[in-house]
């Protein structure tokens, strides 16, 4: 039987009443920061300015390791915000966990990058939902620095985890300002009831960074709550590209290893097995697309041209020996380095099967909502990543094959593929 075609007004939902500053909750807003002391001044200004009520707006400032002065910039300029300083950089997911953690008696947490500024009603729209018991956890709408396009209207996913930001780029406009339920706040900006955050496990520290949003969204959804995405609270985002100034392939291997985790932990047995052979096959294909290897000779025996004098391997070698130049050992071929970040990326999870086999089951023994229900958030469930032409055959043709079609039928609610 064809399942009914969903659209974005069956995710909308339509807010209660205003909530006054007596029942306003108690807010530790926790911003991470890196070497982000240029940033600083533009956010703490804007939180300077909440219209908040005093004695309700605890803001923590948690710096993994900065070595621009930020820490120091901190303390003179805004003696007003807590500082908790880390000795090494220990990533953004278990920084905000310890942000979390020394919260004191704020029942609401809400999470800013240092790189955003925000309206005066940010927090107070935010976490509204959240006090009229609607949502646990909330979302802002999240602009470009001028204001000028979308950064983030509420989140999605594909089937095999890949993240993806509604409206991104586009042009602000009615669409934009419709509340809904969301797969998932993003870190940048958001809220979550405190004592919930705790019980569904934060954030993962395993992830360290990229997608342990994603992760947590769509693990709060499993365990039978809802994420809303709150249009009336505004932040401007400026994207500084922290991520820039590591190595490529440091960066790739949790972009592309993460998603695999939060696919593993959050979806259903039955659908877990539809989805991780699709998945994986889709992984090797794109590890191809970057290793810089050719997919034909003279790796291909059947295409060699052995002499009659019986010398052929050594001419095979000789063939291989233009793609091993600069290799440590004779006979090893080089690579992309991004190609062996994501190789290394599969092994974190194939390598340590029982690992994330206990970590799934931390998450499959307290389901309190089937994957079905939670799909329709998705948006763009069938997104093809790559341009490659033998990228989308394989998904096409592997999705079709272990059932993903059916699964996801009548469920894509992007009109088009979300901007890159």
């Amino acid at each position: 039987m064809r399942k009914h075609k969903q659209s974005m007004a069956d995710l909308a939902v339509k807010p209660g009443k205003p909530v006054g500053d007596g029942e306003l909750p108690k807010v530790c807003v926790v911003i991470l920061n890196l070497n982000g002391k240029h940033h600083l001044e533009r956010c703490f200004e804007s939180l300077g300015a909440l219209d908040y009520p005093k004695g309700k707006l605890d803001v923590l400032l948690v710096d993994n390791a900065s070595d621009d002065g930020s820490v120091e910039e901190c303390r003179k300029r805004w003696p007003w915000v807590r500082l908790h300083r880390n000795e090494r950089n220990v990533g953004f997911a278990p920084g905000c966990n310890q942000g979390a953690s020394l919260r004191g008696d704020a029942s609401v947490l809400a999470f800013l990058n240092n790189d955003i500024r925000v309206d005066p009603r940010w927090l107070r729209e935010l976490v509204q939902p959240i006090v009229r018991r609607e949502c646990v956890a909330t979302t802002s709408k999240m602009l470009s620095w001028d204001g000028k396009t979308i950064d983030s209207a509420g989140g999605g996913m594909n089937f095999h985890g890949i993240g993806l930001q509604y409206g991104y780029k586009d042009v602000p406009s009615a669409e934009h300002d419709v509340p809904r339920r969301t797969l998932f706040a993003c870190g940048g900006a958001m809220a979550m009831e405190a004592k919930i955050y705790d019980a569904v496990g934060g954030f993962d520290p395993e992830f360290f960074a990229y997608y342990e949003d994603v992760d947590l969204g769509w693990r709060t959804w499993v365990l039978g709550h809802e994420v809303h995405y709150v249009p009336a609270s505004v932040a401007w985002h400026h994207h500084h590209g922290t991520s820039k100034r590591l190595p490529p392939e440091t960066v790739r291997l949790i972009q592309v290893r993460n998603p695999l985790y939060s696919c593993f932990k959050n979806y259903g047995d039955a659908n877990l097995r539809k989805v991780l052979p699709v998945a994986l096959a889709l992984f090797l294909r794109r590890m191809l697309i970057v290793s810089g290897l050719p997919s034909d000779a003279p790796f291909r025996i059947e295409k060699a041209r052995p002499e009659a004098t019986g010398k052929s391997a050594s001419k095979i070698s000789k063939a291989l020996g233009r793609l091993t130049s600069g290799s440590r050992k004779p006979g090893y071929t080089n690579v992309a380095s991004v190609c062996a970040a994501d190789l290394i990326a599969a092994n974190d999870l194939l390598s340590n099967w029982q690992h994330w086999m206990a970590r799934r089951s931390e998450v499959q023994s307290r389901r309190k909502r089937p994957d079905e229900e939670i799909f329709r958030l998705f948006l763009r469930p069938m997104w093809c990543i790559e341009p490659d032409p033998q990228f989308r055959a394989l998904l096409e043709g592997s999705g079709a094959f272990f059932g993903l079609d059916q699964m996801f039928e009548g469920l894509t609610l992007m009109t088009k593929d979300p901007a890159h």
